[in-house]
């Protein structure tokens, strides 16, 4: 199977072509509808894939407006809106005035969304570490710091103002 280059771009090098490969299957796997619900189940959290996207985002940063919600989740502000007054009314998030801007609002996790978040995080790593069950520490070391390396060169790369492929991006993390 070759692969042609988009108009502009250089050819991929085969380890690109097999990162990008791995990276579809593994976005795939992670984000079939049956294993985001096992997961949910497992972790006892009884929310779709929207709601886990946006308090995952959340969790790892300061509270942020809709806006900036959007824009790191790469969807448009009016599904965060949705999202947000779903979570709301679940108790898992409030909105906070933005110190910066009294007139605007930020998201923030209530400590019902943080305990959620905890219990997917945790699920989901149970289960990563059956399936790396034959890894030894220093390969899961090696994995964790050239996936971190990775992300921050797809941000790097889109903050220049080219957005990374779709199929390139790793989902959330799971």
């Amino acid at each position: 199977m070759s692969t042609q280059p988009l108009p502009g771009a250089p050819a991929a090098s085969a380890e690109v072509v097999e990162i990008e490969r791995a990276l579809t299957r593994i976005t795939y796997l992670s984000t079939r509808a049956r294993q985001h619900d096992r997961l949910m189940a497992l972790a006892g959290v009884p929310l779709d894939r929207a709601a886990v996207a946006l308090l995952r985002q959340i969790v790892d940063t300061e509270p942020l407006r809709p806006g900036e919600l959007a824009q790191r989740l790469g969807v448009e502000a009016s599904h965060v809106t949705r999202t947000v007054q779903q979570l709301q009314k679940a108790g898992y998030v409030s909105r906070v005035p933005d110190p910066d801007d009294r007139r605007a609002q930020r998201i923030e996790l209530t400590e019902a969304g943080r305990e959620a978040v905890g219990r997917v995080r945790d699920a989901g790593a149970r289960g990563m570490q059956v399936a790396l069950a034959d890894w030894t520490p220093e390969e899961l070391r090696q994995l964790a710091t050239l996936f971190h390396r990775m992300v921050d060169d797809f941000l790097a790369h889109s903050a220049d103002g080219e957005p990374p492929e779709e199929n390139g991006t790793p989902p959330a993390s799971a």
